[in-house]
């Protein structure tokens, strides 16, 4: 049974990297998506899951969208203003069906995957904040997530400086935090410009990078690091330096050649700033090479 109780089985709770094929195809939506006038984020956060879990198909990303859909028809309709929505989405999410996070949370990859937080009830600030903001929306609640530095949290109401601001932060169960606590929970002064609503790509990339962070801590899982760079880098803007990340984990994982052929691309566009820099990373695509001799 589903994490909130649809009857909707996910696969296990180590996803299986998908085929080469399925793992293109999934490529090719994931940009479609990103590129859309107005971006799906569930969609965009499922495609990510479609490329970490190879069991994670069509049919299952349309499943998860029935899913929050459910979840969304139990929120009391039209309950008020921002407190009121709040407060409704808490004892739903938080309470009822338990959705939170712990510290042990940050070692799982699943954390990062949609499709295993709605299994689960668990996962990082940013996925337990999509479920929130995927579910209001839904329900019709004027909901947005909040980056706020280090943590993600969820807002409703008008905006910042709309006067009716309400933050919650699903990863303690939906708790609201008032502009003290919010500043307590990120250790700094928070200033208006960071708690504008956050865009949806925007939220992609903070969950990618993650992805990417959580990898680089397990060098045995590079083929992780390579799938969540390969999505950032199909995103309409990206950092020319993921090209040089990826450059890297070609290499690390024995594919020298075009490993080596993508340093050199990358040492083109560092040279028309950085000829010295650009010049080093020559020298990194010849070491590639000569580790085919």
């Amino acid at each position: 049974m589903s994490g909130s109780g649809f009857g909707f089985e996910f696969a296990a709770s180590s996803p299986c990297p998908p085929s080469a094929e399925r793992a293109a195809e999934v490529r090719e939506l994931f940009a479609a998506e990103a590129r859309a006038e107005r971006p799906d984020l569930a969609t965009l956060c499922l495609l990510v899951g479609a490329a970490a879990d190879g069991g994670l198909d069509d049919a299952g990303i349309d499943s998860v969208q029935v899913e929050l859909d459910g979840l969304a028809g139990q929120v009391p309709y039209r309950p008020g203003g921002p407190g009121a929505w709040a407060g409704a989405l808490r004892r739903l999410l938080g309470e009822r069906f338990e959705f939170r996070g712990s510290p042990s949370d940050y070692q799982r990859l699943e954390s990062s995957l949609l499709h295993a937080v709605l299994r689960r009830r668990r996962g990082l600030p940013i996925l337990l904040s999509v479920v929130w903001m995927e579910v209001g929306r839904r329900a019709g609640a004027p909901v947005y997530g909040v980056g706020l530095p280090g943590h993600f949290v969820v807002g409703f109401g008008a905006g910042a400086g709309a006067g009716d601001q309400v933050l919650v932060d699903p990863f303690d169960g939906g708790r609201v935090l008032s502009g003290g606590d919010a500043e307590l929970l990120v250790g700094a002064t928070l200033r208006p410009s960071m708690l504008e609503p956050a865009d949806p790509l925007d939220v992609v990339v903070r969950v990618l990078n993650n992805i990417r962070a959580w990898a680089a801590a397990r060098p045995e899982r590079s083929d992780v690091a390579l799938w969540a760079v390969e999505l950032a880098l199909v995103l309409p803007s990206h950092s020319a330096r993921l090209r040089y990340e990826r450059a890297q984990l070609l290499v690390q994982r024995g594919d020298f050649l075009t490993g080596a052929a993508e340093l050199d691309a990358y040492a083109e566009v560092v040279a028309a700033v950085d000829e010295a820099a650009a010049e080093r990373v020559r020298g990194q695509a010849s070491s590639a090479r000569a580790m085919l001799n």
